[in-house]
């Protein structure tokens, strides 16, 4: 495993992350805990979790991943770089979700019963909550860093002009400043080196990316003309199915995985770790998050800190989805 630090920060963290969205509902506890044995047993440092999980299990399953996290973390806390996130919706009333003062005030302190612990390394918030004001939230998050409860706070799923406007208002509020940001990024999503990217190269943020492996679709192992494996694609994960379909499912796609696969293929490397090791070969990438169902599947992931794109491989990715970068005016 490798490890490096955490953007402007003195934290040190591994190059891979374990994401646990499918712990409590996809993935049943003691799985999960295979799971968490297994990317330890690797190196892994750094744990990424959200009060909103298991994805797809609703506000009633809320809060489940976290306490299999707590659960497993007992006794080895001080070990593992911890983060969770808040704005999902966690409960009936109308302010159990958003970036409020209120909210985030009562969503860590319920995040942390549930993890078992007395601070998070990392408290983020998960989407944008336009309807809160920023200075609101900023304030609120300073509260949270102040009293201990979280060592540092980032953002997940910003536009990077919001993104830019907050660090901007930490500065003039004298505030906690975020530290990272968590976007969805790989070979069939690359939107963000347009502008996220070169914002968090400027502020020196760092970048945990998620679904470096678009859902699983990039293990090569769905087909365009069958229905989904059991997985991310599938029902089995409520409404979370249909967003992935909808994310990941055409056939554009398809046909660029086929071309991926042809590139791959001479080298020897599963398009698996060739997928991932292309998000870390971004030198603005600092942590990729990578999840999984089964212990097996973390077998090529892990082993991607070890895969090395020679520049001829990686130009030749590139080029092959360089459509990507552009979203759907490249349809």
């Amino acid at each position: 495993m490798q490890y490096c630090k955490f953007g402007r920060t003195g934290l040190t963290v591994s190059r891979l992350c374990l994401g646990t969205m499918t712990f409590g509902l996809q993935t049943e506890e003691d799985v999960s805990r295979s799971i968490l044995d297994t990317a330890s047993e690797a190196g892994v440092n750094f744990i990424d979790t959200a009060d909103v999980y298991p994805l797809g299990g609703g506000e009633h399953l809320a809060g489940r991943t976290e306490e299999i996290v707590g659960r497993w973390l007992k006794g080895r806390r001080d070990r593992y770089i911890l983060a969770t996130k808040a704005v999902g919706k966690v409960g009936p009333s109308s302010w159990d979700q958003g970036s409020s003062r209120k909210h985030l005030l009562d969503a860590i302190d319920a995040s942390l019963r549930r993890l078992g612990t007395d601070y998070v390394d990392l408290y983020q918030l998960h989407s944008d909550d336009a309807e809160t004001p920023l200075d609101e939230t900023l304030e609120a998050l300073d509260i949270i860093v102040r009293s201990g409860k979280a060592r540092y706070v980032g953002v997940s799923n910003f536009l990077a002009y919001r993104l830019a406007r907050a660090l901007g208002r930490a500065d003039v509020l004298r505030v906690a400043r975020f530290v990272s940001v968590q976007p969805r990024y790989n070979l069939l999503f690359r939107q963000i080196e347009r502008e996220l990217l070169p914002l968090a190269g400027e502020e020196n943020l760092a970048v945990i990316p998620y679904n470096p492996l678009a859902g699983g679709l990039l293990t090569g192992k769905h087909r365009h003309d069958a229905p989904p494996a059991a997985g991310r694609f599938t029902n089995t994960v409520g409404k979370a199915g249909a967003m992935y379909q909808e994310r990941y499912w055409h056939k554009r796609e398809f046909e660029t995985i086929d071309t991926l696969r042809e590139i791959a293929g001479p080298t020897g490397e599963s398009l698996t770790k060739t997928s991932v090791a292309w998000v870390l070969a971004n030198p603005r990438i600092t942590s990729a998050i990578i999840g999984a169902s089964r212990p097996e599947q973390l077998t090529d992931t892990l082993a991607a800190t070890d895969l090395t794109l020679d520049a001829t491989l990686k130009a030749k990715l590139d080029d092959a989805t360089v459509e990507y970068r552009w979203g759907d005016a490249a349809r």
